[in-house]
């Protein structure tokens, strides 16, 4: 089982989207995980919106703090875009999406980065997957 953490600085769009994705795509060898460095007070209602749109349903998801994660290991950090607020979390490989954050753009854009979040995830999961090669200390995508 690999244990994938995607951060942001509020865990109420991106990350959230990221994780739901890779739990679903994750194949049972994935175990994903989300926080944020200042967790906003609720999920965004257009994550809610454009995740119910693709099939998920991100009703019973709220947004975490990184603290909130105790101990726990991780393979895979993937900072979502956010730059230095992104909290640094210690990880066999880390990656930086350059993501937009979607929160104020108009719904087709915040739809491609959606997209563009789920394309990124799948290809993190082929990387990941048994036989692969898993991943490197020093790799990155996007």
């Amino acid at each position: 089982m690999k244990r994938v953490l995607f951060v942001c600085t509020e865990n109420a769009n991106r990350s959230q989207m990221a994780e739901a994705f890779a739990r679903r795509h994750g194949g049972g060898f994935v175990e994903a995980w989300s926080a944020g460095s200042a967790p906003a007070a609720a999920l965004g209602p257009r994550a809610l919106r454009a995740m119910a749109a693709r099939g998920y349903d991100l009703a019973g998801q709220r947004p975490k703090s990184v603290g909130e994660l105790g101990a726990l290991a991780f393979d895979v950090v993937v900072g979502m875009g956010c730059g230095d607020r992104c909290p640094l979390v210690a990880a066999r490989s880390r990656r930086e999406w350059d993501l937009e954050d979607p929160r104020d753009l108009p719904d087709a854009e915040y739809d491609r980065v959606r997209d563009e979040i789920e394309r990124l995830v799948l290809a993190l999961i082929e990387e990941l997957r048994p036989g692969a090669g898993g991943p490197s200390a020093d790799s990155s995508a996007g």
